[in-house]
């Protein structure tokens, strides 16, 4: 693993020091290559899929409004965007593109952390990450991790804990 200093992953970590979060700033890696989805990830660190939070950038809909959605799922699923607007209240969710993601979390897709962000953004964290001891998240850039719990994930992001998975995937 490189130890190299990104502008977003020096801002996310120091959104965790703020936090207090301490530990899991110590413990940001910096991987040889991208880690751009759950499986790439889950293979690098030696985890099941499903210990892997996806930060996906949501567009929701509040009638002439749009506001960006951060959902935190779990890499074994993928998020059910009717749940998503039931949770939110929003007429509709759709899908952000890289531009808008950037413009909202300053962060790429593939690296997008739960928080340094320009401001704080709305927050759906899975409930299914809570069944890892460990979960890892996008540190700010597509080859940044790190190590963390379902209950500081809630605590870093003001997040709301939620049943996001579509139907299909519970089974």
């Amino acid at each position: 693993m490189a130890r190299v200093t990104h502008p977003t992953v020096a801002k996310f970590t120091a959104a965790l020091l703020e936090a207090g979060m301490t530990q899991e700033a110590d413990g940001i890696r910096i991987l040889t290559d991208e880690v751009r989805t759950a499986a790439l990830a889950a293979d690098a660190l030696g985890v099941p899929v499903g210990a892997i939070a996806n930060s996906l950038v949501f567009k929701a809909v509040h009638g002439d409004q749009v506001e960006p959605l951060l959902v935190l799922t779990s890499g074994a699923h993928r998020a059910d965007v009717s749940r998503l607007k039931e949770l939110t209240g929003a007429d509709r969710i759709d899908k952000a593109d890289a531009q808008f993601v950037r413009d909202h979390t300053g962060q790429p897709i593939g690296g997008v952390a739960p928080a340094g962000h320009q401001h704080r953004i709305r927050t759906l964290v899975d409930n299914h990450l809570a069944t890892f001891p460990v979960v890892w998240a996008a540190a700010g850039h597509p080859k940044s991790v790190y190590p963390t719990t379902f209950p500081h994930l809630a605590a870093l992001t003001g997040g709301t804990a939620a049943d996001v998975r579509r139907e299909e995937d519970d089974s």
